[in-house]
């Protein structure tokens, strides 16, 4: 194995011990990890910066994540170089919004999720305006003061900035002599990495309470102290055409709208364990194909409980980030003798209704492709012995 490939294996098992005091709400344990990791990672990008920096090469150097920097953000590394030397403030400079742009878009093609709901770079944007799915936006006819009221209900504000995403930035003095490209690199290589740790949870399964709404929760529930409530699971036993065929109608908002597809979310033990087996089967000749009726995108995720899934229209969760700058924190004094330099992140995540995401239980569901396996490979050997008798003797 390449050492690459144990770096990644060591990373993915530190992310592991620190996505799981977050959810046990272990603080102390999450900073031993979380710090652990961005020293690693640190390492990691100093280490793949010197390999490649020697190439002059600007096509290679993009292409190995070395880019070529505008004025404005060589300036702006500059600047966070010195600070992090001097242990002062960067309040009055603001991070170049050509750099969260890129971060998001390599965000965007990297993160499964990401790539499927509604997510949006909204840096400088404080609302947003989106269409209400259960309310018609246009009429035939007069304009009466009941349909103008109707009109006026047919779209709503989301402000963007209602949440903040905040991770500490670990930067060693003997790194920041390698350089403007070099501290671009690791910056939005650490971006990237604390929006996928933090970003997940939120999406799937946040409360609402100070972090994003996720798809498993009710928006009609009783809402105590800024937490929604997590939706009752809805118990199906097997993946077959009545079952999902029900799912997709629940999902229309009783005929409301089209749904062409769905997004299945489910803990990767259940989707080896039950969703595979349950949707692929072997033919005669010995091909794996999906016998799925209509597009369904399973997509696995550490933060759907082992037994659980969650079922919805993708674009209905919309998710709109953007970032703010990079500062000296006077609050956390965690590091020893160490600045502790934050990034923070704002923007807010939610279903864009109620009915668009199911709350599923899994925890029965039985495989049952055994009948669809005789049943294709009786059909199978039907047409080839047809084919067969029907073939003309030459």
């Amino acid at each position: 194995m390449k050492n690459k490939d144990i770096e990644n294996i060591k990373k993915d098992e530190i992310k592991s011990k620190a996505l799981n005091a977050i959810r046990e709400n272990k603080a102390e344990e999450f900073v031993e990890e979380i710090t652990e990791y961005f020293n690693t990672l640190a390492e990691e990008v100093r280490t793949e910066y010197e390999s490649i920096i020697a190439s002059k090469d600007s096509e290679v150097l993009s292409k190995r994540g070395v880019r070529v920097l505008t004025s404005e953000e060589e300036k702006y590394y500059k600047a966070l170089a010195n600070a992090i030397k001097t242990k002062s403030s960067l309040t009055n400079i603001e991070m170049p919004r050509t750099i969260t742009d890129d971060v998001f878009d390599e965000l965007e093609h990297t993160h499964e999720l990401l790539q499927k709901v509604n997510f949006q770079n909204v840096t400088g944007i404080t609302e947003i305006i989106v269409r209400n799915g259960d309310v018609d936006a246009a009429w035939w006819g007069e304009l009466t003061e009941k349909i103008k009221k109707e009109l006026s209900s047919a779209f709503k504000k989301i402000t963007t900035n209602a949440q903040k995403l905040s991770a500490y930035l670990p930067i060693a003095n003997a790194h920041l002599d390698l350089g403007p490209k070099y501290l671009d690199m690791f910056v939005r290589r650490f971006l990237l990495e604390s929006l996928a740790i933090g970003l997940e949870n939120a999406m799937v399964t946040g409360d609402g309470k100070d972090k994003p709404i996720g798809m498993d929760r009710n928006l009609k529930g009783n809402v105590v102290e800024g937490v929604y409530p997590q939706k009752t699971a809805q118990e199906i036993t097997n993946l077959n055409l009545v079952t999902l065929g029900n799912l997709m109608a629940t999902l229309t908002n009783d005929g409301k709208r089209k749904v062409a597809s769905a997004l299945f979310i489910v803990n990767p033990f259940d989707y080896y364990s039950k969703i595979l087996p349950s949707i692929y089967y072997r033919t005669a000749d010995g091909r794996w194909v999906n016998n799925l009726p209509f597009p369904i995108d399973f997509v696995q995720s550490c933060e759907v409980a082992k037994g659980k899934g969650v079922m919805g229209i993708a674009k209905k969760y919309f998710l709109g980030l953007g970032a703010q700058n990079i500062d000296k924190s006077e609050q956390y004094h965690f590091l020893e003798d160490e600045t502790v330099y934050l990034a923070k992140l704002y923007g807010t995540g939610r279903p864009l209704d109620n009915d668009s995401f199911l709350y599923l239980d899994i925890s029965k569901l039985v495989v049952d492709n055994i009948v669809n396996v005789n049943v294709v490979n009786e059909v199978t050997t039907k047409t080839e012995t047809t084919s067969t008798s029907n073939t003309p003797t030459l």
